[in-house]
């Protein structure tokens, strides 16, 4: 088949279902051309060696690239955020079909704001389009907090359900996602559950490179984006309960957002010395870092919508085979009971998050190391790449004519 991906996000980004899955599809003797934007994510500046214009093609390890122009942003503001994501959606519509081949079907991923750009195309060249949703608008943007008027959250809500009731089938990265499609009148045998997986091949990382030594006896990891969605104040505040009857449990924070710098004063004015922060590390050193911790944390927000969320760090920390510390309620949580591959704990209850912490503490290393062997298992079995593609590939082979 001929297979358009168009996505916002594509390499040099750090996009896991990017390269990594074009290259799959490839390998099992699809044709794969993308659809993306100039590459500025997640810092909201070009990459070097890229200017911003109309359009630019390029060839990635043996993938068609066309890339179209957009706002790069990527801060605090819901304003300018919403001007990224809308200059994409119009150049992918206004600019994209002067520069792709005619596809057999057309990969969506994401966002609603492609849902102009991907009916159009379909239009043009009859191929059915599949929606890959990581993100139910508008209950993903009003926590963000990038919108707040009621009015246009509801002219979302509607743009949102026209645009999934127009897709010929849609993926949902989790059993709570599709129940929500449902509940907005999408008909359940129109969609589909194919979890996420990681960027395997990042994640092995470059076992060569020098390793940043993290100093503590028993460490506790959180590696990723730190916004308001993280809600790791909580975790903060679990610190302090450990600080003095554990001192060896040390909190370890890899990585950028637009909260690290609040999170650092919090931790400093609190005078945590059992946390510490890492810098944002490209995901190819990011393992030699989680090697050397005993419990990998997960955690955001205790909000309805991420109930049915499965955050994309689930996968890696299963991948990399280490006990969980999961911090979400619902399917994420469901995943690691299944798996035995950690405990959980309340989200935003500083109380449960250091009673996990403990509990893994004060486990054998045994335990432990069966916790992390479970993940392992669990992932190859159920969420590595392997397993999605080949169920991306029986999806597309059904819906396309």
């Amino acid at each position: 088949m001929k297979i358009l991906i168009l996505s916002q996000w594509f390499q040099p980004e750090p996009f896991f279902k990017g390269l990594p899955f074009a290259q799959a599809l490839q390998d099992r003797g699809h044709d794969v051309e993308v659809l993306t934007g100039f590459p500025n994510y997640p810092g909201g500046k070009l990459y070097p060696g890229y200017r911003l214009g109309l359009w630019q093609r390029e060839t990635i390890d043996g993938i068609r690239v066309n890339r179209v122009a957009l706002y790069p942003s990527h801060d605090r503001s819901g304003i300018r955020r919403m001007v990224n994501y809308l200059s994409f959606g119009l150049s992918s519509a206004l600019i994209g079909p002067l520069l792709i081949k005619k596809p057999d079907i057309i990969y969506v991923y994401n966002l609603v704001t492609l849902g102009p750009a991907a009916g159009l195309l379909r239009l043009l060249y009859g191929c059915p389009v599949v929606y890959d949703i990581q993100d139910i608008w508008p209950d993903s943007v009003i926590n963000s907090g990038m919108m707040h008027s009621f009015f246009l959250l509801k002219i979302l809500e509607r743009c949102c359900r026209f645009i999934y009731k127009q897709a010929s089938h849609c993926v949902v990265l989790s059993p709570g996602f599709k129940k929500k499609l449902a509940d907005m009148g999408i008909p359940p045998e129109n969609v589909s559950v194919i979890y996420n997986w990681c960027d395997e091949t990042a994640l092995a990382g470059d076992k060569s490179a020098p390793s940043e030594k993290i100093t503590g006896s028993f460490k506790i990891v959180f590696a990723g984006a730190m916004g308001t969605v993280q809600a790791l104040d909580a975790v903060l505040e679990a610190a302090e309960l450990l600080r003095h009857p554990y001192p060896d449990i040390q909190f370890v924070f890899v990585g950028g957002g637009v909260e690290v710098g609040c999170l650092k004063q919090k931790a400093g004015n609190l005078g945590l010395s059992n946390v510490s922060f890492l810098p944002q590390r490209p995901m190819t050193e990011i393992g030699k870092i989680l090697d050397q911790a005993d419990v990998l944390l997960v955690h955001l927000k205790d909000d309805p919508l991420f109930s049915i969320t499965i955050p994309s760090k689930t996968q890696a920390y299963m991948a990399f085979g280490k006990p969980i510390l999961m911090g979400v309620r619902g399917d994420a949580a469901d995943l690691v009971r299944r798996a035995n591959a950690g405990i959980c704990c309340i989200p935003e209850d500083p109380r449960s998050i250091a009673d996990a912490a403990i509990a893994l503490y004060a486990a054998p290393l045994e335990k432990r190391n069966a916790m992390g062997r479970c993940a392992k298992a669990f992932y190859a079995d159920n969420l590595s790449q392997q397993a999605g593609v080949e169920s991306f590939e029986r999806l597309f082979k059904a819906v396309a004519p």
